[in-house]
């Protein structure tokens, strides 16, 4: 479940990257402006997930081991 979650994120950074751009050619900076900002808060939550902690694992490892 947590794969699908992360992928789909992942698939939202680059629309809201793509959108981004497309508002930005129309003039729209302000809501490209945001568009990015959201991309990167997801980008940077992403890297908290799978960026391993000090030589442990990710979060996302964890996650995995857990029981259901």
């Amino acid at each position: 479940m947590m794969d699908t979650v992360l992928s789909l994120l992942v698939l939202t950074t680059v629309a809201l990257i793509g959108g981004a751009v497309f508002f930005w050619r129309r003039g729209e900076r302000k809501r490209a402006g945001l568009m990015l900002v959201m991309a990167a808060l997801i980008a940077a939550d992403l890297a908290v997930w799978l960026t391993p902690v000090s030589g442990g694992p990710s979060m996302i490892e964890v996650a995995h081991q857990a029981p259901d």
